[in-house]
């Protein structure tokens, strides 16, 4: 009995471990499968991982970024709900905090009256939703604020070379693998192993921003603002003075307090800042 009893149990040690091994099983004695459960996405390399997140972005019909940005040297903090035809919600600058809707085409700014600068229009332009005309040059900046695609191809393209976490990590609730690029100078996105690969987070080369997209594809109402909450800002303007020359009550006068005079800089060459309307 003493001779054969070490083999008998060396032989049942060589065969769990066999088990474990081949398997992946959760047992005693084994380790976990990291992918058990999850979208698959982890096992793909880096490349292929950013690839797919980028297709899931493109192909969602809604999504609600949040975060803040740096653009021009001016810090943003931006709380978006976005779609193909529009998006509302609100914009924080440094001096100023300004609400922007966009339904189509049609684009409105909310802001308090110090926003509009010093006239007798601004009074009546103080928060009341402002139709901003798409003649205006600071159309197309604010513009940017509201369009999905705008701000998704800017803020997805870490470019770089590309490599994944050794470990997952979670994005509140959601399990998610971290790709990094150049180390991590280059920016990081995490992408969701849930359900779509979605992004759910996004850090920007050279602190220039970190943004969590939630809510992915989930639709939301998106409708023009009560007449008698709306102002157009064009019956507004003197009719001896152009748009843009600092004299104008409009937006054009107050585009650098939204820092949009100098939005159109990249920033790390990471693609197209938001604000700049592309």
């Amino acid at each position: 009995m003493t001779a054969t009893f070490p083999a008998a149990r060396l032989r049942r040690t060589t065969a769990i471990g066999v088990l474990c091994a081949g398997l992946a099983i959760a047992a005693t004695g084994c380790g976990e499968d990291p992918d058990k459960g999850t979208n698959g996405v982890g096992k793909l390399s880096a490349d292929k991982i950013e690839s797919k997140a980028r297709a899931a972005a493109s192909e969602a019909k809604a999504v609600h970024l949040a975060g803040t940005l740096v653009s021009g040297g001016k810090s943003f903090t931006l709380d978006m709900r976005l779609k193909s035809d529009g998006g509302s919600g609100e914009v924080k600058s440094k001096d100023h905090t300004f609400r922007l809707l966009r339904v189509g085409e049609q684009l409105y700014l909310k802001a308090d009256a110090a926003f509009w600068g010093q006239s007798e229009a601004a009074g009546k332009l103080g928060d009341k939703f402002v139709k901003v005309p798409a003649v205006d040059p600071s159309y197309k900046q604010f513009r940017g604020f509201t369009d999905m695609q705008v701000l998704l191809d800017g803020l997805l393209g870490i470019g770089g070379k590309l490599a994944k976490g050794a470990e997952y990590t979670k994005v509140g609730p959601t399990k998610a693998v971290l790709l990094t690029s150049d180390g991590g100078k280059g920016g990081k996105l995490a992408v969701s192993l849930e359900g779509t690969p979605y992004p759910l987070r996004m850090e920007r080369a050279g602190g220039a921003g970190r943004v969590e997209l939630t809510d992915w594809g989930q639709q939301f109402p998106l409708a023009a603002p009560a007449q008698d909450q709306t102002v157009d800002y064009g019956s507004q303007l003197p009719t001896t003075k152009g748009t843009g020359t600092g004299k104008s009550p409009g937006p054009s006068a107050s585009r650098s307090a939204a820092g949009d005079d100098d939005a159109s800089g990249g920033s790390g060459g990471q693609g197209a800042d938001p604000g700049t309307g592309g």
